[in-house]
């Protein structure tokens, strides 16, 4: 089989599409975040600690659906790179809340921009009513409860 007849033969699977689109997509985003410097996992934890104050390191990972060593991995970066700072919760000493430094909070609004302007980018060989159709489409198969077991 030549490499064009595999390629072919898995043109109609989801797994090979979404796969491969999300390559393409993972170097755009790593693109247009490049001049920030950061990562998209990192703006991902500036967009949830923006969005609800004060979290916790374990809250912010709860809400990113990661382990608490890779969120500690994640804040101490961002931390040295001066886009957030650990304060001791006044509610409970034991925990850390985290929070965007006005650095961390400049660096999310044109990380968002730049973001959302490559997504645009990406989405145009669709039509807008194509693109929204497939992120509301992606939307609801990442919230819908398991229905298979795998």
């Amino acid at each position: 089989m030549t490499d064009h007849a595999a390629s072919e033969a898995l043109a109609s699977r989801l797994g090979y599409l979404l796969k491969h689109v999300q390559l393409r997509l993972a170097e755009a985003s790593a693109l247009a975040l490049a001049p920030f410097g950061i990562d998209g996992r990192e703006l991902a934890v500036l967009v949830v600690l923006a969005a609800e104050y004060p979290l916790s390191q374990l809250e912010a990972a709860g809400r990113l659906s990661v382990d608490r060593t890779t969120m500690v991995a994640l804040v101490d970066a961002l931390e040295e790179k001066g886009l957030v700072e650990r304060h001791r919760s006044s509610q409970d000493r034991r925990k850390n809340t985290v929070q965007l430094t006005p650095t961390g909070q400049d660096t999310l609004r044109k990380a968002e921009h730049a973001r959302e302007e490559m997504e645009r980018q990406f989405l145009a060989p669709l039509s807008p009513s194509d693109a929204n159709q497939l992120v509301r489409a992606l939307q609801i198969l990442v919230t819908a409860p398991k229905t298979v077991d795998y």
